[in-house]
């Protein structure tokens, strides 16, 4: 079972909607094999946050959906430290809600349903899955898909891809 520290910067999110988050998680955790202990975090801000973040980390002036920054990723003249009985720390997940409800509205489906898409976008990256080649983005939108399918938060015909 993963270990998820949540935090509600905007003040507004549903108990219902953490709830959710969690369960889809530890599913999607579930079915990628990760290991028992293993810890993420996932903040939930305003597009006015993630608008800066986005422009401070990844020189992107405007706000976006979803932004994952792995842990595990290592930087120039960075050294993994491993130690016995030390989780495994897979990063954090910033989820704007503002979008999430704008891009819900905008597809044609649930909030719920937008940001259990949001979540499990985010893990996958925290996991290395990338979407920068038409190659990766069909690995890891198959494995988007697994995962929400099989918790059902599965999309209609008439949803994005």
């Amino acid at each position: 079972m993963l270990t998820i520290d949540f935090l509600d910067e905007t003040n507004g999110v549903k108990e219902a909607d953490i709830e959710l988050v969690e369960k889809l998680l530890q599913h999607a955790a579930k079915i990628e094999g990760i290991e028992e202990g293993s810890e993420v975090s996932v903040t939930f801000v305003t597009n006015e946050a993630i608008h800066e973040i986005n422009r401070e980390y990844r020189d992107k002036d405007q706000p976006t959906d979803v932004i994952s920054f792995a842990m595990e990723e290592l930087g120039e003249d960075e050294v993994q430290i491993i130690g016995e009985g030390m989780p495994r720390v897979l990063g954090d997940i910033i989820i704007s809600t503002d979008r999430t409800r704008e891009q819900a509205e905008e597809y044609g489906h649930s909030f719920e349903r937008e940001l259990g898409f949001l979540a499990v976008h985010g893990f996958l990256h925290l996991l290395g899955y990338d979407h920068m080649t038409p190659e990766d983005e069909k690995i890891m939108f198959g494995k988007q898909d697994e995962v929400l399918e099989t918790y059902g938060l599965g999309r209609d015909t008439n949803e994005r891809p």
